[in-house]
């Protein structure tokens, strides 16, 4: 999820997940449609999904959606059973392939909960493409909170006379299949994606990619909207916007000369608001250009598209729901951390739902690397400190794989630019460290990562062993402790003893220390203690804990 309500929806999950760890032993916590979501059986495996072609008709009226998806494949393994997935509230019409006549020919399926089983009438051999066609219907489930809780949004556009019919959907964590037949699982996207929307006459469907066309339909009651994906996209990004908006047009130049083209969708009541308070789009893209490389999704362009829920990442198409406010840093949190997801999350994607620290960390950090940018450092690590008071150190941040495991609470956001905060001073080269993360926004852009991925990439880029210290943070809840004591020497001389409780062996992150009459100087603490002598009468010793993600024991003083 990504755009989360920072205090009270923190404390709300972290309630929740607490009650449910009481009630539940780990094991108990998954049932079997959370396998059927998360796992990765030879039903999904033997195949690679090349493109969808989605394409259905929304009526608001009713609050039904009725289509298509044809699902373009090439076989990795030969097989007779796949597994496509669609909630059981929407009702399938029909699954047909073109056989080797040309004709359309039914097949044979079965359902399992949410999922679907459907039976080929051969095993195409490895390296083969083909197409099946899911034709399917019914009332998409409602969101009660998105976009935290997936489904629908059924609302009217009240700052018109006209109240247009108000459509938008996010289903990250629930599922695309909740609206759209696909194989839900994060570790394939297609190529490219394909989607048509038709909408009563006057609305427009805003979705993902470029638009390619619009056209009347239903004898000119309806109207057609064609979107076309030029890229790979997650499934949970895939999205439709629908009521009468209003449009604004501009473009970004990025540092080559390239022109980038700038789209917002608005309510029209909203559209002068919308005018003044977007500006900050193209600065931000410049930062982000600067620290990720260019706008990875170029050809799509970039899009903001307001909604009636707070905000969602939808790829090219991003959703802005937070009424035109600005923070006490003088920015838009949503537009900053939405749009940094196209660079994390939408660009770099983790295959693995319990891999989303990916997502949430990198894009996180970049509201403080967007900071930077424009304000100063102080001001940056005040930032950064409003947001350590949120980490909560109940929870690995490295899920359960194969389950469809969801965070327990925030700190895949907060502990985890926190933690790359401080992977940033144990390289102690900000030059490397930037040029690492920006190596890593460009040479894995458009692509499928993984957690270990990304830690032998930054450890090569910056010539610094980071797995210990990514280990800590990543599949440990408790926090390292610096643990220090200090005993008398002589009449003129203190020791100071020191070293890391950590759960990780190799666990040495560089701390700065100081006394109230020396310059700060780094340690490089192990879990083993170590000593350094200090002039006695030098005043308590200070830990900088605003270049660490830490705590701070004192076992002794003598």
């Amino acid at each position: 999820m990504n755009a989360i309500s920072r205090l009270a929806f923190a404390v709300f999950l972290s309630i929740l997940s607490q009650l449910s760890v009481q009630a539940q032993t780990p094991a108990s916590r998954f049932t079997h449609a959370d396998s059927l979501r998360g796992g990765l059986r030879p039903e999904r495996t033997s195949y690679d999904v090349l493109f969808y072609d989605l394409s259905l008709r929304v009526d608001p009226a009713t609050q039904t959606i009725q289509g298509s998806n044809t699902i373009r494949y090439k076989v990795v393994k030969p097989f007779r059973r796949m597994q496509v997935d669609l909630f059981a509230s929407m009702a399938v019409r029909s699954i047909t392939q073109k056989g080797s006549n040309g004709q359309l020919k039914p097949l044979a399926y079965t359902r399992d909960g949410n999922a679907l089983f459907i039976t080929l009438p051969d095993a195409p051999a490895a390296g083969q493409v083909r197409d099946i066609t899911i034709s399917y219907a019914g009332k998409p489930q409602i969101a009660k909170n998105a976009p935290w809780d997936g489904g629908f949004v059924w609302r009217k556009d009240t700052t018109t006379a006209r109240q247009a019919d108000w459509v938008t959907v996010a289903c990250e964590g629930t599922g695309a299949s909740l609206w759209w037949p696909n194989k839900d699982h994060l570790s394939d996207e297609p190529d490219s994606m394909r989607i048509r929307c038709r909408v009563p006459k006057g609305l427009t469907c805003v979705s993902n990619g470029k638009l390619v066309g619009q056209k009347p339909a239903a004898g000119g009651t309806q109207t057609e909207w064609t979107w076309f994906v030029h890229y790979p996209i997650n499934n949970y990004n895939v999205t439709l916007n629908i009521t009468d908006y209003a449009h604004i047009s501009d473009t970004y130049t990025a540092k080559d000369g390239q022109k980038l083209a700038l789209d917002y969708y608005v309510l029209p009541g909203n559209l002068a608001r919308a005018k003044a308070h977007f500006a900050q789009v193209k600065p931000m893209l410049a930062c982000y250009e600067t620290h990720f490389g260019k706008y990875p999704f170029w050809r799509d362009g970039y899009k903001l598209v307001e909604t009636p829920y707070w905000g969602m990442e939808h790829q090219s198409a991003v959703a802005y729901g937070n009424k035109y406010r600005n923070n006490a840093y003088g920015f838009d949190f949503i537009i900053i951390h939405e749009s940094g997801h196209e660079y994390f999350g939408n660009s770099l994607s983790c295959a693995d739902q319990a891999e989303m620290w990916i997502h949430e960390s990198f894009t996180t950090y970049a509201e403080a690397l967007y900071m930077a940018c424009t304000q100063d450092e102080a001001r940056t690590i005040g930032y950064l400190n409003n947001q350590r008071k949120l980490i909560k150190n109940k929870f690995p941040m490295l899920g359960p794989l194969g389950v469809n495991a969801e965070q327990e609470d925030t700190d895949i956001y907060y502990k985890g630019a926190w933690m790359l905060h401080t992977l940033r001073h144990a390289v102690n080269n900000d030059k490397t460290w930037f040029a690492a993360i920006r190596a890593l926004a460009t040479e894995k852009q458009r692509s499928i990562v993984y957690t270990d991925e990304i830690i032998d990439f930054l450890g090569k880029q910056t010539g610094v062993n980071l797995r210990p210290l990514f280990d800590q943070y990543l599949r440990h809840a408790d926090l390292p402790t610096f643990e220090y004591k200090l005993a008398g020497k002589g009449t003129d001389e203190l020791e100071m003893s020191y070293r890391w409780v950590a759960d990780t062996d190799g666990f040495n992150l560089p701390v700065w220390v100081r006394t109230s009459t020396s310059d700060w100087q780094l340690l490089r603490p192990t879990r083993s203690w170590q000593t350094l002598t200090l002039k006695a009468g030098a005043g308590p010793v200070s830990v900088d804990r605003d270049k660490g993600l830490f705590d701070v024991r004192i076992t002794a003083v003598e």
